[in-house]
């Protein structure tokens, strides 16, 4: 899995997340995590629009490397964060994966699945995709 950096920036209530080495790829969210989400979910469209015009995304630069980027240390020097959001790409299928847990981590999840109206896999699935996204 890529991991791309990316640079938040933005005040209380308003934060937009690009991505240097990808221009055009953007989002916005009202919070830093909720920016973070809509990023991966950004970062996962742009990816599949590539994919669908027959290229496919470069290699990610490492992080540290983006420190030596007059544009990005600017926007750094001017508040802004850089983090790593990773590419989850759609593979069109389920998988089924045989996992074990605690079973009073099985029954949370059971409940938020129903509070949420959904399976016990799909709030697994938006979990993970969530932890994903916020792991920098």
């Amino acid at each position: 899995m890529h991991r791309y950096s990316a640079l938040i920036d933005g005040d209380a209530g308003a934060y937009g997340v690009s991505f240097p080495e990808l221009p055009g790829c953007v989002a916005m969210g009202a919070t830093v995590d909720e920016a973070l989400l809509n990023a991966a979910e950004a970062l996962r469209e742009f990816d599949a629009d590539t994919a669908a015009h027959g290229a496919a995304l470069a290699p990610p630069r490492a992080p540290e490397q983006w420190l030596t980027v007059a544009e990005v240390v600017a926007a750094l020097q001017s508040g802004a964060s850089l983090a790593s959001v990773p590419v989850v790409r759609a593979a069109g299928h389920n998988a089924k994966a045989n996992l074990s847990n605690n079973a009073g981590v099985l029954a949370a999840i059971d409940a938020e699945a129903a509070r949420h109206g959904v399976t016990p896999s799909a709030r697994v699935e938006a979990m993970a995709r969530h932890a994903l996204a916020s792991m920098a």
